[in-house]
């Protein structure tokens, strides 16, 4: 363990000292010797997503990677056979009462809300109130998306929207602190005050590629209310979250005092929780709901048995067919897809203030998993966590990626030092030399290595793409690609 992971690690003992206790997981149901078998592997085999070559990783327990990432609750439940074979949630909910996590406390799904508002948005297609195709401002009422020479060649539609190649800008949020005024969704649109972010405007031609976009999902929650004339959250009850069974969910913003004790607290570090334990998104479709890991797995199964055709509770087979068929990009009609045939499988990541999730479910073989944290660090761990859950239960497609490190001079390093900025949000990543390495950090989430794999190629060691660095004619780093997303670095 390199030094400063170790230090932190200490520190962290001291906060999470009794985790200890928790970490064997408060379950859900009885499972039986053999269940119980997969489970006691699953929670001792973490391993990193990625290996270094020439590095030797021993297997953790799902006690020690929290500890290590300073992750105070994580959640799960693993679906197999079609069914939730087991979930379980470890360490605390609330750190400073020591208030347990269980299978009940309710999580920030962040960008998870996005494919559940999908599912949504697919249900009105079929009703025929909304159409794929058709440009939005046809229907939108209280808003419209603003034209320009971009959308006089292709407007905006749903479709678009659902496949993030709407050309619309503003990539996430960050959502408004207790307290603090809250926008309404016109004012987000046009980003006016006390929206915090920038308006959504089309300044890529709509269609043309791929570009993540939140703002696109946001013009996504009003056209649904527009059309039905319902409050989101009591839309998405009625469309997708009543007939699949999950109970617990709610896409209300800012959550319901009553519903207060059921939540996990966020945090940013191991001993800093988010002001006020959660922020408030009125961006609902893109950032808003609250749920469990067993109600997500419900989503998921429900999916999964709709395209088999074996279920219609919220869509026909051919629209879920549809929603699992890749477009532009990476992205379905609304979660991403990898893999084909008996590996197809859809998912989708989320980060909020405070909490990370992801879930991912296999078309056909009945197989998937939800892990949702309440830590900004808490990606790492769950990445770790679905890949034991891969290894256990022999699904294809995630055998563990062996890096192939090259050597860089100190002086090369200190040229990708700096603060990168993403256009449009408030989302910025440092880049510093720490104990002879390159480390990133994202504003208020863990640090993570970057591993030099290329020229002008840093690989990051969690579950990301590679970062790739564009110079000026004078040789100086400007500029930082990851995926899609272009940041600036600051002069």
């Amino acid at each position: 363990m390199r030094a400063h992971c170790l230090r932190r690690a200490i520190a962290l003992g001291v906060i999470l000292h009794s985790v200890a206790a928790c970490s064997r997981g408060v379950h859900s149901g009885r499972v039986d010797a053999g269940v119980g078998a997969r489970i006691a592997r699953v929670e001792q085999g973490l391993l990193p997503s990625m290996r270094v070559q020439g590095r030797a990783f021993a297997p953790a327990s799902v006690e020690q990677s929290m500890r290590a990432h300073g992750v105070p609750a994580v959640s799960v439940a693993v679906i197999n056979n079609g069914r939730i074979e087991w979930a379980r949630a470890y360490g605390y909910a609330d750190v400073e009462s020591r208030k347990p996590a269980t299978t009940a406390t309710l999580f920030q799904a962040a960008s998870i809300s996005k494919p559940v508002t999908a599912v949504g948005a697919l249900r009105l297609v079929e009703q025929g109130r909304l159409s794929l195709d058709e440009d939005v401002n046809v229907k939108l009422r209280a808003w419209k998306v603003p034209a320009n020479e971009l959308t006089s060649r292709q407007p905006v539609t749903l479709r678009l929207l659902l496949t993030h190649s709407s050309g619309l800008t503003v990539h996430g949020f960050p959502g408004y602190a207790p307290g603090v005024a809250v926008p309404t969704v016109v004012q987000l649109l046009d980003g006016e005050k006390p929206a915090n972010t920038a308006a959504v405007r089309a300044d890529i031609e709509p269609g043309s590629r791929w570009r993540y976009s939140g703002g696109g999902t946001t013009v996504m929650q009003l056209l649904m209310s527009d059309v039905t004339g319902e409050p989101f959250p009591s839309l998405m009850s009625r469309l997708a979250l009543v007939p699949i069974g999950m109970k617990a969910s709610t896409y209300e913003q800012p959550l319901p005092a009553s519903r207060a004790a059921e939540a996990a607290t966020g945090y940013r570090s191991a001993t800093k929780a988010v002001a006020g334990r959660y922020h408030t998104y009125p961006e609902m479709a893109a950032a808003g709901l609250w749920t469990t890991p067993s109600d997500l797995a419900r989503l998921v199964i429900e999916i999964q048995r709709s395209f088999r055709g074996e279920s219609n509770k919220v869509l026909t087979r051919a629209m879920t067919v549809a929603m699992l068929t890749r477009g532009v990009g990476s992205h379905g009609l609304g979660p991403g897809i990898d893999g084909a045939g008996d590996s197809l499988r859809f998912s989708h990541g989320g980060a909020n203030e405070g909490f990370r999730a992801t879930f991912t479910g296999f078309a056909t073989r009945g197989q998937g998993a939800v892990v949702m944290t309440n830590s900004d660090a808490g990606g790492v761990v769950a990445a770790e966590i679905i890949q034991a859950i891969a290894r256990e239960y022999g699904w294809p497609g995630f055998s563990q990626r062996v890096i192939t490190p090259i050597a860089m001079s100190p002086e090369t390093m200190r040229q990708y030092v700096g603060m990168y900025l993403l256009t449009g949000s408030k989302v910025q990543l440092s880049i510093a030399v720490e104990d002879g390495q390159l480390m990133a950090t994202q504003t208020g989430g863990a640090p993570f290595e970057l591993v030099a794999t290329g020229t002008d190629v840093l690989t990051p060691l969690v579950d990301a793409p590679p970062f790739r660095f564009e110079r000026d004619s004078g040789g100086r780093v400007t500029t930082l690609v990851v995926g899609t997303v272009r940041l600036t670095r600051t002069p």
